[in-house]
């Protein structure tokens, strides 16, 4: 390719999909132009109260990654934005980005809220689902960046009051669309999903009954940012509902309704929400109307199972056919159909809508514009391989390639700027900024010059708190030597105005009292190193989180708690001394472990970055899984993806393969690993950079229904050879028993694969010879995503599937002319016994025999099952805790080929944030040791989970590997002795602290 490439990347939507991408893409050298539609970045995330299968906060784990985005010198947000017009060829696109007029400009309006006040017109509040109204110049959500406000011109009455109000003159009703045109050498479309209109269904009265809300509604309901705090209230009369009632796939596998698909996540986001209901009205009764449970995901089945067993979630498998309100009660009757074709009623207090996922608004002219292919349902169709589109050099990630929950989006997404590192790797670091290298004053021989800035924040703080009587307070303090007040102080003059008097003043350290230091804190230190000032000489004071939001309905008692905390943190800013970040040298190759597809694939996709490989592989041949298998149920040829991934990375120049080899010893530390590897009795020490698991997980082999006694019992492994060798001739009848071996007190975990293999094998079967009879005996069928018009197929073609329950399993009886297997047929209401030719086992996945050994190796932890443990489930599925190990594939959990694939790209992308930099930052606040101090005990060894104390086997006391230090401080707690200290949090700075708190 002749064309002159450019090192910038335009990512258009920016849910978790596209600022995972981003941040992937910024941090391997690339500039990034992140374009959003709307006024606010991060998608529909925020708008969740909790995520499962943790039920963490949905906010407090994505509100890190909003404040990265917006903070990241090379990614440009452009929001109210949409891509018009894209030309040119991979490597050098030529983009237009029309941007309309929010009518506030971002750069000069800090959030103050002053203009909301004075604004008379209400209009329905859409972040809120329609559950409350806000103003018509409003803040998305609390924690939005941009940190600024928008015009609602359609609902905007043109009075003028907050302009004249707005004290930044950030307001500009004039505003026009400007057209951009940005030069990039690829393009990633991730603009995330809409969801199911809801009153398209009649039959359930959306929109009619009060009572009736979407699932989404239901989180802004259950969220403490939702219209009613968190307080579980019915729309129609405020009262906390008793019975609630979730009705599954609204929107969602409708065939002939052009949604014959499973949007994924609705089981799981219905479960979550029947449970944190019942924590916000205890006693509260939910009942789930599905049609199967489709818990597929890591940690799926235990989390549905936990909402069975301890929440007492009643789940139904039914067809819904109507919901009607009682006129007096406002309650809800729902109509449904039983298995065995009975009608029901029962009466609740609320009825939620499990709402499928639908392309977005605005998805088939971004891909005119992008000149993309859509597939039959709307979604962005991917041409061979993840991520890739039908236009070469524009990629696909999250939910417009098809519907998926939060962990598969972020992987998928790191995928993407994978490829894409993989075809801009040559221009890496040719269109990013650095951060200038400011000389930093020497205050050592300077007696304490203490400087306090105490923000109003607009009426966040200063209308509860006396601000002006703070600074006067704050200026008695013993070395004090100025104290002023800001209206903004996180505005860019405020940031100016303290830089001028860290100079002026001869200011050394410096104490903010503002709002919440996660998002504030790394400005202001910014500001004291661009003033020469070491950045930890520095003490936030959140007062508006600890004071004013707290206290305020009390202004007296809230100003003397500011005056409080304000003189605690000057006493300990008076002991601080400078701390400086440590860098390690980056040595930039990866050792890659497994050699099946997610091994090929991550060493191939590392390599194509342009970063040498260590491939080693245990067995002597590369394709682990991926050998045994004959086709896929998407028709691509898994003989043609080995054979390509093994060619390519044998013939790649950048990888090393040892194959009959096996990790005997890791040592050192990210940036700079050594790993002995034995081959054949040969030893060989290899230096890496970092480390990529993919080690693979094994078939089940199963003592059950006489398989290893029956030559006519089989795996569907092993059904899938027999059919592509052609040894199924003179068949006539074939059963399948699901959740062979998964879903069981041994194996409490869903398999993930099987009901897609079953489907695919039944389909094949059908192909091959239409009169073969096939039975699929299943709990529930747990084909998601698009995978579902296969089910639908099977079906049409005369699979017959047949529910069992787990107290009622199919009974076999092995003869020497086949077995005989009976069923309990709910609908027909009595027992079925087949006469099978060949019985297929849908076994499950277990974890490598050598996770354990591996595991302790390389200091990964693994899960209940024996799966590698990744850092979060959500938002670091890759990852694992420390820095410079990585894993995917189904050494990870239980997954499809293509899905393998997928998190291999992502491992080798996160691999190549940490390997495309010269060096690696290391943290700061790091723990010390006082040697004449330490008794040698090793409880600060146990305690970190960081592996970064040890006992040094010469003098016998501890010592820290600051590398590996993340400054947790859990060292520092176990000691019994106080030899472990935390810089920033050392014993003396702690003790003045808490002596300023008492007098």
């Amino acid at each position: 390719m002749t064309t002159k490439k450019k090192g910038a990347v335009l990512v258009i939507g920016s849910g978790i999909s596209g600022m995972q991408s981003s941040l992937d893409l910024a941090e391997s050298g690339f500039k990034v132009y992140l374009v959003e539609r709307k006024p606010s970045i991060a998608g529909t995330m925020p708008m969740l109260d909790k995520t499962f299968p943790t039920n963490d906060c949905s906010m407090c784990i994505l509100s890190p990654k909003v404040v990265d985005v917006g903070g990241h010198m090379n990614i440009e947000v452009m929001t109210m934005s949409e891509l018009i017009d894209l030309e040119g060829e991979p490597g050098n696109f030529q983009a237009s980005i029309k941007t309309h007029p929010r009518y506030v400009d971002v750069d000069l309006c800090v959030s103050c809220g002053r203009c909301e006040t004075v604004c008379p017109q209400t209009v329905t509040n859409k972040f809120n689902q329609g559950l409350d109204e806000c103003k018509a110049i409003y803040k998305p959500y609390a924690q939005a960046f941009p940190n600024a406000y928008v015009i609602d011109k359609e609902n905007c009455i043109e009075c003028g009051q907050c302009e004249e109000k707005c004290g930044r003159n950030a307001i500009d009703h004039n505003m026009q669309e400007e057209v951009k045109s940005l030069n990039v050498g690829a393009v990633i479309l991730s603009p995330g999903f809409d969801i199911f209109d809801a009153g398209l269904r009649g039959e359930f009265g959306f929109g009619v009954y009060d009572n009736v809300v979407t699932s989404l509604q239901f989180e802004r309901l259950l969220s403490a940012s939702g219209p009613h705090q968190g307080h579980l209230i019915r729309p129609s009369d405020g009262i906390e509902p008793k019975k609630v009632a979730f009705i599954q796939c609204v929107g969602s596998r409708e065939p002939g309704k052009e949604r014959n698909y499973c949007s994924g996540v609705c089981c799981m986001y219905a479960t979550k929400e029947a449970m944190v209901a019942q924590e916000h009205a205890p006693g509260l009764q939910s009942s789930i109307f599905c049609m199967d449970v489709r818990a597929y995901g890591k940690g799926f089945e235990q989390y549905y199972k936990r909402g069975q067993d301890e929440y007492g979630i009643q789940y139904v498998k039914c067809m819904v056919s109507s919901v009607k309100e009682l006129q007096q009660s406002k309650n809800l009757l729902l109509r449904y159909s039983m298995p065995d074709g009975s009608l029901q009623e029962e009466e609740f207090d609320m009825v939620v809508l499990s709402v499928g996922i639908q392309p977005s608004a605005g998805t088939v002219e971004l891909a005119r514009v992008a000149g993309v292919g859509l597939d039959e349902f709307g979604f962005c169709k991917t041409e061979g391989e993840i991520c890739t589109t039908s236009r070469e050099g524009v990629f696909v990630a999250g939910t417009f390639a098809g519907p998926k929950d939060i962990p598969e989006t972020v992987a998928e997404s790191s995928a993407a700027a994978a490829y894409v590192s993989r075809l801009l790797s040559d221009v890496r670091g040719t269109c990013t900024e650095m951060k200038p290298d400011i000389p930093e004053r020497d205050v050592s021989g300077e007696p304490p010059r203490v400087g306090v800035f105490v923000c109003n924040c607009g009426i966040n703080i200063g209308s509860v708190i006396n601000v002006p009587e703070v600074a006067k307070y704050a200026k008695t303090l013993k070395d004090v030597a100025h104290a002023s007040e800001f209206l903004f102080a996180c505005a860019q003059d405020s940031l100016e105005k303290i830089k001028k008097r860290i100079k002026s003043q001869k200011l050394n350290r410096i104490v903010v009292a503002s709002c919440t230091p996660r998002t504030h804190a790394p400005l202001f230190q910014n500001a004291l190193s661009e003033a020469g000032l070491n950045p930890y000489l520095y003490e936030h004071v959140n007062i508006r989180e600890h004071s004013s939001w707290v206290h305020k309905d009390e202004g007296d008692k809230a100003t003397e708690k500011a005056k409080d905390l304000i003189r605690m943190s000057v006493a300990k800013s008076r002991t601080l001394s400078p701390i400086y970040t440590t860098f390690t040298d980056i040595n930039r190759k990866a050792l890659v472990v497994g050699g099946g597809a997610a091994g090929m694939s991550a060493s191939l996709s590392l390599a194509e970055q342009g970063f040498d490989v260590c491939l080693v592989e245990k067995t002597t041949e590369l394709g682990g899984n991926l050998k045994d298998l004959h086709y896929s149920i998407y028709g691509r040829q898994p003989g043609a993806i080995l054979e390509g991934l093994k060619n390519k990375v044998t013939d790649h120049a950048g990888i090393k393969v040892l194959k009959g080899s096996e990790v005997v010893e890791v040592g050192g530390y990210p940036g700079s690993y050594r790993t002995k590897i034995n081959t054949a009795g040969e030893m060989q020490e290899i230096v890496h950079g970092c480390t990529v698991l993919a080690t693979g997980a094994e078939e089940v082999k199963p003592s059950e229904y006489h398989y290893g006694e029956s030559p006519k019992v089989v795996t569907q492994t092993e059904l899938e050879g027999k059919i592509s060798r052609g040894e199924m001739t003179g068949i006539k009848n074939v059963v399948m028993i699901q959740c062979v071996g998964s879903r069981s007190e041994e194996r409490p975990y869903c398999s993930r694969i099987c009901c897609t293999q079953a489907v695919k094998n039944a389909l094949k079967i059908k192909d091959t010879n239409p009169e073969v009879n096939v039975y699929v005996l299943y709990r529930d069928l747990r084909v998601y995503g698009t995978k579902e018009k296969y089910y639908t197929e099977a079906r049409q073609k005369g699979v017959i599937f047949i529910r069992y329950e787990p107290e009622e399993k199919p009974e076999v009886i092995a003869g020497e002319n086949g077995v005989e297997v009976k069923i309990k047929d709910h609908i027909l209401g009595y027992t079925l016994a087949i006469d099978a030719d060949v019985l297929a086992l849908s076994t499950g996945v277990m974890p490598g025999a050598d996770n354990e050994k591996l595991s302790q190796l390389f200091k990964a932890s693994l899960n209940d099952e024996g799966f590698l443990l990744e850092a979060h489930m959500k938002l670091r599925p890759v990852d694992f805790a420390a820095d410079g190990l990585y894993l995917c594939g189904l050494a990870h959990s239980p997954k499809l080929v293509s899905e393998s694939i997928a998190q291999a790209n992502a491992a080798a992308m996160r691999a190549v944030t940490l390997l495309s930099k010269d060096r690696l930052q290391n943290v700061a606040m790091t723990a010390t040791v006082d040697e004449e101090t330490c008794i040698g005990c090793g409880l600060c060894v146990k305690s970190c989970s960081y592996d970064a104390r040890y006992i040094d086997e010469d003098t016998g006391v501890a010592g820290v590997t600051g590398v590996l230090c993340q400054g947790c401080g859990a060292c520092v707690v176990a000691c019994p002795s106080g030899a472990s200290q935390q810089k920033g949090f050392e014993k003396g700075q702690m003790l003045a602290l808490m002596k300023a708190a008492m007098f």
